[in-house]
């Protein structure tokens, strides 16, 4: 995973929250693709249908996913390609940087990967002196500012056109300037000879098909063609989920992923790969690598709680509708992978001990399950990750994160359970709870609602339960009617 910030998430999200640069871009991107994307199920035929159908397609891979791999590798090995299966991240950044030695790589260039993200394999390339360059605008604007990406599809969208004509003046040695024509120039200008110069190029894998044995790399800028063609290398890094077992699923699959990134019918450039350069062919890689990462997958494939988030094509979608993702954006995540899916993933990558704020953060509202194309129940998935937190998982190896949580839902589970129990804990409560009431309102100084007293307006006990009023009110009914 990606280096993190020393800052907590709280403090990031703080941060974030005070931003209104940031707060304007986040809910310019919202206020689009998310709001498109909802217009585009909406105008669906039917939409619950098609999605409905690439949920188990997607399933139904997922149950065959070694026969299917095995599959793919086969068909590109055919072609003169190399598979390599990594099981962790270590073993592709090891992988990558021994074929980069093989032939004297000194230049690398990027398209667009959030699995190399993951793994981090430009800090092992770069500690061997190779330069890494990343050739989407968005990247590369954001690795020239020494900055992370905090958005899925628009990595760079924390970030407003002053900013980057400041950072081209500084890092390209240009005339200061904010218009996005003159900007991008500079950056195709500059990148050119990136691209020119690059012994090896590397890039993601949006969705690979079995069945033809090609790895599909979508974008709209170009930039991923140059990368994987014009190197004499071109190495693909794939998580071992990203593929679909036929062509039909394939295609059903790129055009919900078009549709959920950016509200297209289909991307702008749409490459199929799955080799090295063959017998009177103009261009390609004189090597083809194609590196399956695992790192972790194969566990969440083994856990029908999360087998589930396996079924995630990366469009972003989420992200476009997440009211939490709309106020903190996504550097807050500490992750290449933000907003509710990276609320899932990240702490099952990475550890969710480690990562415990990022369920914990979100709403749980259901936006995200209602726009995702696959139907995912991010929401479900989130409860899970904070039931282990609260009580511990072996499998994985979880900790409970708050000894003093556990034990009070414990005791209220408990009293809850017990008609006797909970009277008597209402009646403790109401006593507990007399000194803190001013005008109607519980202001508590110090413990769990001190935080909560900051911004709202905690309302105390009543005097009497719902049950209670109703024994007295039915009590009083029945005198009356014994009298009549």
């Amino acid at each position: 995973m990606q280096e993190h910030s020393k800052k907590s998430y709280k403090k990031l999200a703080r941060e974030a929250m005070g931003n209104k640069r940031l707060q304007a871009a986040v809910q310019m991107i919202q206020n689009g693709y998310g709001r498109g994307a909802q217009v585009v199920w909406e105008n669906e035929m039917d939409p619950q249908n098609v999605r409905t159908k690439a949920k188990a397609a997607r399933l139904r891979t997922l149950e065959h996913l070694d026969i299917v791999l095995e599959r793919l590798a086969e068909k590109i090995r055919s072609r003169g390609g190399h598979v390599y299966f990594a099981e962790t991240a270590e073993d592709a950044r090891n992988y990558c940087l021994e074929v980069a030695r093989k032939h004297n790589v000194h230049r690398v260039v990027k398209g667009k990967s959030m699995t190399s993200a993951e793994i981090e394999v430009d800090r092992v390339l770069e500690a061997d002196g190779i330069e890494v360059v990343e050739t989407d605008l968005g990247e590369f604007i954001i690795q020239q500012a020494g900055d992370a990406p905090s958005h899925i599809i628009a990595p760079c969208i924390h970030m407003d056109r002053q900013q980057v004509g400041k950072l081209f003046e500084e890092k390209l040695d240009i005339p200061y300037t904010d218009d996005p024509p003159t900007l991008t120039k500079a950056a195709r200008k500059a990148l050119r000879e990136k691209l020119l110069t690059a012994e090896m190029g590397l890039s993601g894998c949006n969705i690979a098909c079995a069945e033809t044995g090609h790895v599909v790399l979508v974008s709209n800028e170009g930039n991923i063609r140059m990368s994987t063609t014009m190197p004499k290398v071109h190495m693909a890094f794939m998580g071992m989920e990203r593929v679909a077992s036929t062509l039909a699923e394939h295609d059903m699959l790129l055009r919900l992923l078009c549709r959920g990134a950016a509200v297209q019918k289909i991307g702008t450039y749409v490459s199929f790969l799955g080799g090295p350069r063959q017998p009177g062919e103009p261009d390609g890689p004189e090597e083809f690598h194609l590196v399956i990462v695992d790192n972790g997958r194969m566990k969440m494939l083994a856990d029908p709680r999360f087998r589930e988030v396996l079924a995630c094509i990366r469009c972003g979608a989420c992200l476009n509708v997440c009211p939490v993702y709309g106020r903190i954006g996504g550097h807050a995540y500490n992750s290449p992978y933000s907003g509710p899916i990276g609320a899932v993933v990240t702490p099952l990558l990475d550890g969710v001990n480690k990562h415990a704020d990022l369920c914990q953060g979100e709403s749980q509202c259901g936006a995200c399950k209602d726009i995702c194309p696959m139907g995912n129940d991010l929401p479900r998935m989130l409860s899970e990750l904070r039931h282990m937190l609260a009580y511990g998982d072996s499998y994985w190896g979880v900790k409970p994160a708050s000894l003093s949580d556990s034990l009070t839902f414990k005791a209220w589970a408990a009293a809850m359970s017990s008609r006797t129990k909970y009277n008597g804990l209402i009646k403790c409560a109401r006593m507990v709870q007399k000194p803190f009431v001013k005008n109607d309102a519980l202001r508590m100084p110090l413990g769990p609602l001190h935080k909560w007293n900051r911004t709202r307006t905690f309302p105390p006990l009543a005097k009497q339960t719902f049950a209670e009023r109703w024994k007295t009110i039915h009590a009083k009914r029945q005198k009356e009617a014994g009298n009549e």
